[in-house]
């Protein structure tokens, strides 16, 4: 349990600089559970596509944007366990990460996509997905695309519902934990606003705001998430990705 804590802390600093759609905790937590590279994972309304950390590069692009952006995998890379004989004077200090054998890219799929069809770029190459059986062929351009069904979306929380009370903060995550949010309501105190637990593993809080743009963040054991409820984005003064959600 520890080397998936330790790894989701390096995520924090190494992966979420350019990764600002998908930084929650509980996409993290599902990327971790993947031990090696296979077919695309749907979770909530988000793809993880993952690859051999030995291809030089590989990308994934899709139909409904006329595979006009190719979204590039970014290697997963995991703590080692730390020495503990001392470090003699004038030796190396080891690399505390190491390569998981995995690369991978998150997408957030569009609201109104039921059928993600894609094709991969490996090491220069278009080609399809290897690790995905389904595919078609195109007739307008002759190419064979690879296909992924969406399940429906389920119902999911909304943080307006909480109003007129007060925008209704939830988080999920492991059990037993202090869960805290933060925002440009509070000056982004990170200690003002602890979230409730009920039941285990659920965080919830209510803050009454008046009508205003808000970004906001939660955090756990000091780590920043964005908020999976909620799919707009912003960035802060800092240029760190942050949840944004307005009140009429």
């Amino acid at each position: 349990m520890k080397t998936i804590v330790f790894s989701a802390l390096f995520i924090t600093v190494a992966v979420f600089s350019w990764a600002a759609e998908w930084e929650t905790y509980e996409v993290i937590d599902k990327l971790l559970t993947i031990s090696e590279p296979g077919e695309p994972v749907i979770y909530e309304n988000f793809v993880i596509f993952t690859a051999k950390s030995d291809l030089r590069r590989v990308g994934v692009a899709f139909a409904h944007e006329n595979f006009s952006t190719i979204y590039w995998y970014r290697h997963l890379l995991i703590t080692q366990d730390p020495l503990d004989a001392p470090i003699p004077p004038g030796k190396k200090v080891p690399d505390p990460y190491k390569e998981s054998g995995l690369q991978f890219y998150v997408y957030q799929v569009p609201e109104n996509i039921n059928m993600l069809e894609y094709r991969l770029v490996i090491n220069g190459l278009w080609t399809i997905d290897p690790v995905n059986l389904r595919t078609r062929r195109d007739p307008a351009s002759g190419l064979t695309w690879s296909l992924l069904s969406i399940p429906p979306r389920q119902k999911i929380h909304d943080p307006l519902k909480g109003l007129p009370k007060g925008l209704n903060f939830l988080f999920k995550g492991p059990p037993g934990e202090t869960v805290t949010v933060a925002g440009n309501f509070n000056g982004w105190d990170p200690f003002m606003y602890e979230l409730k637990e009920d039941p285990a593993g659920v965080y919830s809080t209510i803050i009454p705001l008046p009508p205003g743009t808000y970004q906001y963040v939660f955090f756990l054991k000091g780590q920043r998430y964005l908020d999976i409820y909620n799919s707009r984005r912003a960035y802060s003064r800092e240029g760190n990705a942050v949840s944004e959600i307005v009140i009429q």
